[in-house]
């Protein structure tokens, strides 16, 4: 049993070390005096050395015993620190958050969700990862993130194996090159919208959106002309600057003011989109927290 000892004898050694009495000590320990006796002398034979110089009628440390007691209280304090630390990690509150996003929620509500989210539970470290639905996706496959934004077109499903979280709905809007004969009116007309050149984002990174904006045309009996594709809503308006084409893009993207672009609205496209957060079924308690305070920053006014 040599080396040997427990977390009870180091309270025990520790209540003698500061009391220097065994009656004291036991009293404070809500024992009575042999059992700590016994104690401490198992706690010596366990560590190799005497921890106290006993005589009738005093009992001092030992430079062992001394050299024991401020290890022996930080250790005591580390443990008393593990129960709270255990539950705040299994209530979320602790631990860490990787976190995908798209783009366009980064110019919406996203910064302030994650500013009072860091504000309400600092425990919790966040890894946060700009990429699209496919990236994001790959990323969950590959277990490096617990829970991302996403951009679809309105009322869409989560993908199978996945819960969400609807937090943003909103119109698309159009941009237009400031310069363009449909940026002069506030709202222009929707057939001749339709007729300009295109810029839009791969199929592959929000396929709901993708195909809504296709179905338009079709209801239209128009026929999209895709001048450029890109997967970035920055890059997006950027082409739509150069003269590239027009795009549709979230309400939320039109903060991003651009020299050379406008945005219009056109409510009977009758376009929406919606971001929503999403998770796997199988999750982990920090990021039902992260669920939780975005539902209830998301309803706020």
């Amino acid at each position: 049993m040599s080396g040997v000892f427990e977390l009870r004898q180091l309270r025990q050694f520790v209540a003698l070390a500061e009391e220097l009495h065994f009656g004291r000590a036991a009293a404070r320990l809500h024992m009575t005096q042999p059992p700590l006796t016994i104690a401490i002398r198992q706690l010596e034979t366990a560590l190799g050395a005497s921890l106290f110089h006993r005589t009738r009628r005093s009992v001092v440390l030992s430079p062992a015993g001394a050299a024991l007691l401020p290890e022996a209280r930080r250790l005591l304090a580390d443990a008393d620190r593990l129960g709270p630390l255990v539950r705040a990690a299994a209530e979320g509150q602790l631990g860490r958050l990787r976190l995908g996003f798209v783009s366009s929620v980064g110019y919406g509500p996203l910064p302030g969700w994650l500013k009072s989210f860091r504000e309400a539970y600092p425990g919790v470290q966040l890894a946060l990862k700009e990429a699209t639905l496919d990236v994001q996706l790959a990323a969950f496959a590959a277990g490096e993130i617990d829970a991302g934004f996403v951009l679809h077109a309105a009322g869409a499903a989560p993908p199978p194996g996945f819960e969400s979280l609807r937090v943003l709905h909103e119109r698309l809007a159009l941009a237009v090159p400031s310069d363009h004969p449909l940026a002069a009116g506030t709202t222009p007309d929707l057939r001749a919208a339709l007729d300009e050149p295109l810029v839009i984002f791969p199929r592959p990174i929000t396929p709901s959106l993708y195909d809504a904006l296709l179905s338009l045309y079709s209801a239209h009996q128009a026929v999209p002309q895709i001048a450029q594709e890109a997967i970035q809503m920055q890059t997006i308006v950027n082409l739509v600057s150069a003269g590239m084409g027009v795009a549709w893009v979230p309400e939320s993207v039109t903060r991003l003011q651009r020299p050379g672009v406008v945005y219009r609205a056109l409510p009977a496209s009758g376009l929406a989109c919606d971001t929503s957060l999403i998770w796997p079924v199988s999750r982990q308690p920090v990021v039902d927290r992260f669920i939780d305070h975005v539902r209830v920053q998301a309803a706020s006014p």
